[in-house]
């Protein structure tokens, strides 16, 4: 059984074994358990859901991450300069069980497909052994590199590149847009109901990609749109009534 929960302004977080993890291991005795589950998987996602709802910041890690990452940490061996995968003989690193992150200075690396491509193409032979090591530093530049945040431009303009690639602006129309736009809206009716915190985050992201699409079709840019409704409201006053902003007249 995996239990979540919450040490008042300290933090929320997940176990299989509250008394040893919450009291003995942290030393609190006064703490709430908010749910529990046997599955891993939800463990995990309600842990995230708990950390946000209670204004506690998320995890980069999730539980069942964090307990694969202990696993085979262990077959990870960082130095000043270098990270050595143990009981790896080739430079495909066959065999090695990758863990989900690795941490190294102050850096935590997610190992994404990316990444274990990046480490399986840029990987060395010990001078001591058949094990291959990386450069530390190479890959915390090939880390920084694909995790340069964009813009909202560029944002846009993926989304519009691949619609095109999908034939979306060749074969689609306003219309049909506008029915993909009103059951994206339900689906986000939906999470906010169930205070779904993923399921939200989703159904918005999807939102703002039909968004997208529908200006494009209208021969708009939907950054003129933004810009255009936000130069409308920016000296806009009025006041908060029933949870809704009501201008003045």
């Amino acid at each position: 059984m995996y239990y979540i929960y919450h040490i008042e302004g300290k933090k929320v977080g997940c176990t299989n074994n509250p008394f040893k993890r919450i009291t003995q291991q942290q030393g609190y005795y006064d703490y709430k358990i908010l749910a529990k589950t046997n599955c891993i998987d939800k463990a995990s996602a309600m842990e995230l859901q708990w950390q946000t709802k209670l204004g506690y910041k998320k995890d980069i890690r999730t539980y069942k991450e964090t307990i694969n990452n202990f696993k085979t940490k262990k077959m990870i061996h960082v130095t000043n300069q270098t990270i050595t995968f143990k009981k790896t003989f080739n430079n495909k690193l066959d065999g090695f069980k990758f863990p989900s992150f690795i941490e190294v200075d102050d850096y935590i690396i997610e190992v994404n497909n990316e990444i274990k491509d990046f480490l399986i193409n840029n990987n060395f032979k010990s001078k001591h052994s058949e094990e291959r090591y990386v450069y530390i530093q190479s890959l915390k530049n090939f880390w920084d590199v694909i995790n340069k945040p964009k813009n909202n431009i560029d944002i846009f303009n993926d989304i519009r590149q691949w619609a095109k690639e999908r034939g979306i602006y060749e074969k689609g129309n306003p219309q049909t847009q506008y029915v993909k736009l009103m059951e994206e809206a339900g689906e986000l009716a939906q999470a906010i109901l169930k205070d779904d915190i993923k399921e939200i985050e989703d159904a918005i992201g999807d939102i703002v990609v039909v968004l997208t699409n529908l200006a494009h079709l209208q021969s708009m840019k939907i950054e003129d749109c933004i810009e255009s409704a936000y130069n409308e409201i920016k000296n806009r006053k009025g006041k908060m009534q029933n949870g809704t902003f009501v201008k003045n007249k």
